[in-house]
């Protein structure tokens, strides 16, 4: 450690970098990633993804603390992380959404949120940071999904006639399993947008999904609304790059930094270290060459070298 910093009353011990970590400010600390990701002078372009993760054991029943939820943003252009910020629990993302929103500048990008992040508020900000976005819908939002999926299912039965729509198909075929997505977005929605008046909407999606293993079946749909009139093809990328962060950032910290492993919990330590964890995933990420996140940081904690590399990327 000292080869980066000067300690000069001498290299902290692990209590004692427990006690800083518990004490420091925690919103303060996230601050400084955000101010650290922004002076890499990275344009966000493409799918910026929201979504939330708890570190299921930061739980603390005997200090009655709940466990740490963190909605984080993610870049699926750069896999990297580009904010985050701590909540109360899942059902307080609501509000936390807005306000890390405006910790970012997405202009340009395609903000995507699952069904928890589709309220009006959120769309608004979104709109007025000059980005566009795609929102999952369910049933949080009074009739919308059910006109949209009433709409759709009715238009799908005379085969689109009365309306304008475009379409997109993939299908997949691995280890003998056989994926097709179709996606179809219309954008003839006047009705829509005088029925529920949401900001900046312009179309919305459907996203058919079946899968063949062997002789189990699966289908679902999903339904989206989109500040965009771009076709079914851009859609369907944008929503796919959605689950980077899934891939990209929750998988990492539970598979590579262990997060539901860590029992972490004094003060507030938790979600510093999730900060710290998301800061030493886009290090690693940062440094290119053929080793995954596992291996970089495996090769980090003997080589002072390649940690060097990586500190100083």
């Amino acid at each position: 450690m000292k080869r980066f910093l000067p300690f000069a009353d001498g290299t902290p011990s692990h209590d004692q970098l427990g006690n800083i970590f518990a004490a420091l400010d925690a919103e303060a600390f996230q601050a400084c990633f955000i101010d650290w990701m922004a002076s890499l002078n990275k344009t966000v372009t493409g799918v910026v993804a929201i979504d939330g993760k708890t570190s299921r054991r930061s739980l603390d029943k005997a200090g009655g603390k709940a466990a740490i939820h963190m909605i984080s943003a993610w870049s699926s252009e750069w896999n990297l992380t580009l904010a985050q910020r701590q909540v109360d629990g899942k059902s307080n993302e609501i509000t936390a959404i807005p306000e890390l929103l405006e910790l970012l500048t997405p202009k340009g990008a395609i903000v995507t949120i699952d069904a928890m992040g589709c309220q009006r508020e959120i769309a608004a900000k979104i709109i007025s940071k000059e980005a566009d976005y795609i929102l999952a819908l369910k049933g949080n939002q009074g009739s919308l999904r059910k006109d949209t999926e009433l709409f759709m299912t009715e238009q799908a039965a005379v085969d689109y006639d009365d309306t304008t729509v475009t379409y997109h198909e993939t299908v997949e075929n691995s280890h003998g399993r056989i994926e097709t997505r179709r996606v179809t977005v219309c954008t003839d929605i006047d009705w829509l947008k005088a029925d529920h008046n949401w900001p900046g909407l312009k179309s919305i999606v459907m996203v058919q999904y079946h899968a063949i293993l062997q002789d189990k079946t699966r289908a679902e749909t999903r339904y989206y609304i989109s500040s965009m009139t771009s076709d079914a093809e851009h859609h369907a990328k944008a929503i796919r790059d959605h689950w980077g962060i899934e891939n990209g950032l929750h998988w990492v910290m539970d598979m590579v930094f262990r997060d539901d492993e860590c029992r972490i919990r004094k003060g507030n330590a938790p979600a510093n270290f999730t900060t710290i964890k998301h800061a030493a995933s886009n290090m690693l990420r940062s440094v290119k060459g053929k080793h995954s996140l596992r291996s970089k940081r495996h090769i980090a904690s003997w080589d002072d070298d390649f940690l060097a590399e990586i500190i100083n990327t």
